[in-house]
Formats: structure tokens, sequence, C-alpha cells
């Protein structure tokens, strides 16, 4: 099964380290977070990846042009590339690449987010349910201090344990083909669009994931994720 990885928006949320490069690029430690993406499927048995781009979509072609692109195992991935244009919003960009393979089921994912997620158990659910998608849903991270007030006494302040949030849209889709045809506009945000339609005729399952889930939308969180990614075995490898 091939993975479409969504590569192509302009990172503004971190303009500080996506001027030159798209937000997928952005190292951490020494090697690309879509790298560090990859390698989640590639523990799991999945190496082959469609990359959706658009801004700065040149750096990640010279990239898998120009590298030997391994992974942890120095096992070869095989890559490919799709510039699906600068306005491009995720609907247009999964559907563009979905129409090149149209037979095809497929995963598909942001490139700036990693979770320990279990594709084995994704797919398992996705087959068993039978609808058309499937979206992994997850906890945000907490990222405000947490106060708890009486009669206007704070009487705990701390952080906001994960738990006590909401489930919100963390990427790794499974789609089946037909899902191609709810993509109405390529300028259109998957989100807004595809999936709304697919909810609507009740062809849109979540897969509830417990584990580690971090996106990099800030600098903060970079460093999170670089730090983490020092460890013998990063939180995103320990598959749950």
């Amino acid at each position: 099964m091939k993975v479409i990885i969504i590569a192509g928006g302009l990172g503004t949320r971190i303009a500080e380290e996506t001027e030159d490069k798209p937000k997928p690029m952005v190292l951490i430690n020494s090697k690309p977070i879509i790298w560090h993406l990859m390698n989640i499927f590639c523990l799991q048995g999945l190496n082959e990846f469609i990359i959706s781009t658009g801004y700065k979509s040149e750096v990640i072609e010279n990239w898998v042009q120009n590298n030997q692109i391994l992974d942890s195992n120095s096992n070869k991935m095989t890559i490919s590339t799709i510039n699906t244009g600068l306005h491009t919003q995720t609907g247009g960009r999964i559907s563009e690449v979905m129409k090149t393979l149209p037979q095809e089921k497929m995963i598909a994912t942001y490139g700036d987010g990693l979770a320990n997620i279990s594709i084995k158990r994704l797919l398992d659910f996705h087959a068993m349910h039978g609808k058309l998608a499937t979206v992994t849903a997850v906890r945000p991270p907490a990222r405000f201090g947490y106060m708890k007030i009486d009669n206007n006494v704070v009487t705990h302040f701390g952080e906001k344990n994960q738990s006590d949030e909401g489930w919100i849209n963390g990427g790794f889709f499974v789609l089946e083909p037909k899902v191609v045809n709810y993509v109405e506009f390529v300028n259109e945000p998957f989100e807004t669009g595809a999936l709304v339609r697919l909810a609507h005729e009740s062809n849109l399952m979540a897969y509830h994931h417990q584990g580690f889930w971090q996106p990099m939308d800030t600098l903060r969180e970079k460093k999170d994720l670089e730090k983490e990614a020092l460890s013998t075995t990063p939180a995103w490898l320990k598959i749950n």
C-alpha cells in the first residue's frame, strides 16, 4: 500500500523555519521531519511514498533526487513526488495523487505530524467497518496552563491533562478509491470539503489513537521533537 504525504502548504505558523523550505523539510536533529514520519511506516512494512508538493516543491524534489534515502534500519525507501500546485488545498493535494492510481486504496497523512500509531490496527479497523474513509482521532497536546478556580481563588495551576481534551483530526487517513469523487475542487481543504461530505453520508469512521501524537506548528514543538529524537527509540517509533 502506498502512503500519500501532504507536503505543499506554506507553513506560516512556523514561519521562522519555512522561509526557504516547506515545513516537512524542517530539520529535527539533522533529518527532515518527513523522514521521521516515513520511518513510522517503514518500521511497519510500508516503504512506498508519494509526496504531494506545492510550496518550495523543488526543495523536496532535490532531496529525493539527490539522496539515497534510507530508513533508520538502512533500507531504501521508494519515494516519488507530484507537484500539485502552490495554491492547491489539502483536498486537491490528496485527490491529485489518487487520480494517478485510481484503483488503489491509500493511506494519507500530513507531513508535519508524528505518532506511534499501529498501521495494522488502523487498517484492520478500516477493513472491519467497510466505509469509504477512516480518520485517526487523537487528543491534542495540552498547550496552556490549566487553572481550577473556586470563588476567584486559584486552587490548582498546572498543565492540563491531555486526556481531558476532546478528539481532533490527527491525519493518518485510510481512503478507498471512491473518496476522490468527494473532492469537488482542488482549492478546497480536505477537512471542510470531502470529509464533511463523507461524514454526512456516514462514510467516515474514526480510529481512536490513544498514544503519542505531536504536530510541529511552533518552535516550541520543534524543540520538543528534537529532544525526543535524541532518545534511543523516539516516542513515535514505540508503536502503540
